[in-house]
C-alpha cells in the first residue's frame, strides 16, 4: 500500500511538474512580450477599474460593511444567476437545439422537467440567501481581522493580483477535496451530501444545490480561505469568487462545450459517487480517486473541444466506433 501511495505521488508530482515546466519555458521564451502586453492592458483597464470601484465603493456610502457584504451579495448573486440563465433556458426548452448534442448524460433531463428546475432553484435562493448571507458576514469579519481593504487606494498591481489568484486556486482545491471527500463519509452522506447527490446527470444550477452545512463548508470557505489567509483586496476576491462561481457552473452543467474547461470529470462524478472529489483533479490522483475514471470512456473524452464536433463523435463508443467503421468500409 505505501509502495502504491508512493508511486501516485511520484506520478503525481511528475505530471505536475511537466505542466508547469513546459508553461515556465514558454513564459520564459516570451515572457518580455507577454508582460509588456499584459502591463499595457491592466494599465488601461486598471483605470477603468479603479473608476468603477470608486463609484461602486461611493454608492455604499464608503462603508466598508455595506460593500464587503451587500456589494458581495449582490456581486456573486448576479454572476451565478446569469451565467445559468441561458443554460436552464438550453434545459428546458432544447433551444437552440444544436447545443444539445454537446448533451454528456443525452438520456437524462433532456428535456429537464421544469418542477424537477423550481426544485433546484428553491434550494440555490436558500443557499444564497438564508444560509449565504449570514456567512458573507462572518467572512467579512474574517477579512477585517486579517488585515483585508476594500478601499479604491489598496488595489492590488497586476502582478500581485496573479500570484494571488494562483495561490486562492491552490487553497480552494486543497480545501474542497477534502472536505467533500468527508461529506461522502458513510455517516456523514446520507445526512447532509446526499441531497446533492440527487442528480446523479446534473445540471448547472445544481452546484448549489447541497445541504446547508455542505454549502458553507465546501462551497463558500473553500473560495473565501485563500483572500483571508492572504489578507487580499476585496476587488481580488470578487474577481476569484467569480472564476469559482464560473468554473462550478461549467462543472455541473451537463454539456462539453467548445472552447469552456472539460465538465466530464465532475459529471461522471455525479454518475458514479466515489471518484473525481477536486476540481483540479492533481490530488485526485495523489489519493487514487480517480482510477476507475482514467479507465472510462469520460476520460477519453476529458479535453478542451476546440472545435465543433462533439466529443461523442471524436470519442465515440466502441460499439458505435465498430458499428462506423462497418458502414464505410
Amino acid at each position: 500500500m505505501l509502495v502504491l501511495r508512493l508511486a501516485r505521488l511520484f506520478d503525481s508530482v511528475k505530471q505536475t511538474l511537466f505542466i508547469i515546466g513546459s508553461g515556465l519555458i514558454v513564459f520564459l521564451a516570451l515572457r518580455n512580450s507577454i508582460v509588456w502586453h499584459m502591463q499595457q492592458f491592466w494599465g488601461a483597464s486598471g483605470d477603468f477599474w479603479q473608476r468603477q470601484w470608486e463609484n461602486m465603493y461611493t454608492f455604499f456610502g464608503q462603508d466598508e460593511l455595506l460593500v464587503s457584504i451587500i456589494g458581495s451579495f449582490i456581486f456573486t448573486t448576479s454572476v451565478f444567476w446569469l451565467a445559468n440563465l441561458f443554460l436552464m433556458i438550453l434545459d428546458v426548452t432544447g433551444w437552440p437545439a444544436f447545443l444539445l448534442r454537446y448533451k454528456i448524460q443525452d438520456s437524462k433531463n433532456c428535456p429537464l422537467r421544469y418542477p424537477d428546475l423550481m426544485k433546484a432553484v428553491k434550494t440555490a435562493l436558500f443557499n444564497q440567501t438564508i444560509v449565504g448571507l449570514p456567512t458573507t458576514f462572518v467572512i467579512y469579519y474574517m477579512m477585517k481581522w486579517r488585515g483585508c481593504s476594500c478601499s479604491p487606494d489598496d488595489l492590488p498591481t497586476f502582478q500581485w493580483a496573479v500570484v494571488e489568484l494562483t495561490v486562492f486556486t491552490l487553497i480552494e482545491e486543497i480545501c474542497f477535496y477534502y472536505s467533500h471527500r468527508l461529506f461522502h463519509h458513510p455517516k456523514l452522506y446520507r445526512h447532509i451530501h446526499k441531497q446533492h447527490h440527487e442528480w446523479t446527470a446534473p445540471i448547472s444550477i445544481v452546484s448549489i444545490y447541497a445541504h446547508p452545512v455542505e454549502h458553507i463548508i465546501s462551497n463558500m470557505l473553500p473560495p473565501a480561505l485563500g483572500p483571508i489567509l492572504l489578507g487580499s483586496h476585496l476587488a481580488t476576491a470578487w474577481m476569484f469568487w467569480a472564476l469559482a462561481l464560473l468554473s462550478t457552473t461549467v462543472a455541473h452543467c451537463g454539456y462539453h462545450l467548445p472552447l469552456l474547461p472539460s465538465p466530464e470529470a465532475h459529471d461522471y462524478h455525479h454518475l458514479k459517487f466515489n471518484q473525481n472529489f477536486g476540481v483540479l483533479g492533481v490530488l485526485d490522483r495523489l489519493h487514487g480517486t480517480d482510477t476507475q475514471f482514467r479507465a472510462s470512456l469520460a476520460y477519453q473524452r476529458h479535453f478542451l473541444l476546440l472545435s465543433t464536433v462533439p466529443v461523442t463523435q471524436q470519442v465515440p463508443e466502441p460499439n458505435k466506433k465498430k458499428a462506423w467503421s462497418e458502414d464505410t468500409a
